[in-house]
């Protein structure tokens, strides 16, 4: 059978499976690495998909593998491992973590939201786990220090925080209706404070940028710009499907309010396990950038190194 003779070892597992010239081919990848199965795993299945991945990267096939595997083993080791550093990532901060943690979370403000203390928990619940998985999957490889992170940290969820604080209170002023959609009103506007702020790193120093080869060229501010911009556009509708969640049972809400948490949590979760891929796909992982849009003396240095370059790839983070 062909499927169990060796594999071929020119296969480019640094890239995707599919397309990612296309929606569809970033949505069938991000479906995959965004799976919430992958958050079962053990370190023993994850570790041993890793070491399939390097070796096979050095031209050593194992023994028996064939193709279909070797692209699990991949999506194993994507969804687990960070692509610039190769670190292992924290666990409620991969994105296959988003859907049982963010469901969790949403349901619970969609439902604790009428007195301040209640919002006040619950923002600071989600803006923490937004900072961590902000955090993990950042953009480069450059070392971030406890105190960088501590103050981006204490920065991003204050703000926030005070944020979804403000729009709380202006929710007291209309119909109970639309007083329901504040807490997204709240993440939207907070994902815009958060994600710049726990990535603020990269604005300053910039992030690696390379050519279609993956040599280095430098590092660049704009492109940071770029990647964070694309983030929290995708953040923000990654978090609306929720809206249309609560549309759909506000009739057996209004009948059996008991119901409120499990079904709001319920329809959340479904809605998240295609809004978070669909919305990941919306722009490539692998983000590109003219060089006449860089730095001007980032522009000089790649022009005189390398004359023929005319676009860079970045990867723009999660």
């Amino acid at each position: 059978m062909a499927s169990e003779c060796t594999i071929s070892t020119s296969l480019n597992i640094k890239e995707p499976r599919w397309d990612q010239g296309t929606f569809v081919g970033r949505a069938k990848h991000f479906f995959t690495v965004t799976d919430p199965r992958n958050i079962l795993l053990s370190n023993e299945q994850l570790e041993k998909a890793r070491q399939i991945i390097l070796d096979y990267k050095k031209g050593v096939v194992t023994p028996g593998l064939t193709e279909d595997e070797l692209w699990r083993a991949k999506y194993v080791f994507d969804s687990a491992f960070h692509p610039d550093t190769g670190e292992k990532m924290l666990l409620i901060g991969r994105m296959s973590a988003q859907v049982p943690m963010n469901m969790t979370i949403t349901g619970c403000m969609m439902t604790f939201y009428r007195t301040t203390p209640a919002v006040l928990f619950w923002q600071w619940i989600n803006q923490s786990f937004n900072a961590i998985v902000n955090y993990t999957n950042r953009s480069g490889d450059a070392p971030i220090t406890v105190n960088q992170l501590g103050t981006a940290y204490v920065s991003a969820t204050t703000g926030a925080v005070a944020t979804a604080l403000g729009l709380n209170a202006l929710a007291k002023h209309v119909s109970p209706l639309i007083g329901r959609f504040v807490p997204f009103a709240a993440v939207a506007a907070a994902n815009c404070i958060n994600i710049p702020l726990m990535r603020q790193r990269e604005l300053k120093h910039g992030i690696p940028v390379t050519d279609e080869n993956d040599n280095r060229l430098g590092e660049s501010s704009k492109a940071a710009q770029q990647a964070i911009t694309q983030v929290v556009v995708s953040r923000i509708l990654m978090a609306s499907p929720g809206m249309g969640s609560f549309i759909l049972n506000l009739s057996i809400l209004l009948q059996f309010p008991w119901m409120s948490a499990p079904i709001q949590v319920g329809l959340v979760g479904f809605c998240l396990v295609f809004a978070t891929p669909l919305c990941c796909a919306l722009f490539p992982q692998k983000s590109s950038m003219s060089v006449s849009r860089l730095e001007p003396e980032l522009q000089e240095k790649i022009r005189a190194s390398h004359p023929g370059v005319e676009t860079v790839y970045f990867n723009k983070g999660l």
